[in-house]
């Protein structure tokens, strides 16, 4: 359901780092808006080097990139809680300075969305969604889902 999509300027994530960030997103969605953690896809795409511009001049500093696209019909509360905690976790696995983390959000409407082939139900009615999936893939997103 959320899409993450982690980009870094000037610097590379190491593949500890990338663990760690793509638990910490799903674990903060999750705890924010109630979605199991199963549903958050975290992608990092590279920036190629000298590839990142502001005010049309080229940018040396690191700076971190994270853009999230999520189901429409969450509180303004809940969507600021979201990425306060998402800004946070970016500054712990990073150590980057708060002016050198940019993150923005995304509503989608769910009858927009089709994920594991079907059409997304609405907030708060994703455990009737997942019980009308097939029993093999409901087993295979419930081995998924993380522990708290």
């Amino acid at each position: 359901m959320p899409t993450y999509t982690v980009k870094c300027s000037n610097f590379n994530l190491s593949h500890k780092q990338m663990n760690s960030l793509a638990n910490d997103i799903s674990n903060t969605h999750s705890k924010f808006t109630g979605a199991n953690t199963f549903f958050a896809q975290v992608i990092f795409q590279k920036n190629e080097k000298n590839s990142h511009f502001m005010g049309g001049k080229l940018v040396k500093t690191k700076e971190i990139f994270l853009n999230g696209q999520i189901r429409s019909g969450r509180t303004a509360k809940v969507k600021k809680q979201l990425i306060l905690g998402l800004r946070k976790i970016l500054i712990k696995n990073t150590n980057l300075r708060k002016e050198n983390v940019w993150v923005y959000l995304e509503d989608l409407l769910p009858d927009q969305m089709i994920e594991y082939g079907e059409v997304l139900p609405k907030s708060g009615q994703e455990k009737k969604w997942l019980n009308s999936l097939n029993p093999s893939l409901r087993e295979r997103l419930r081995k998924m889902e993380k522990r708290k």
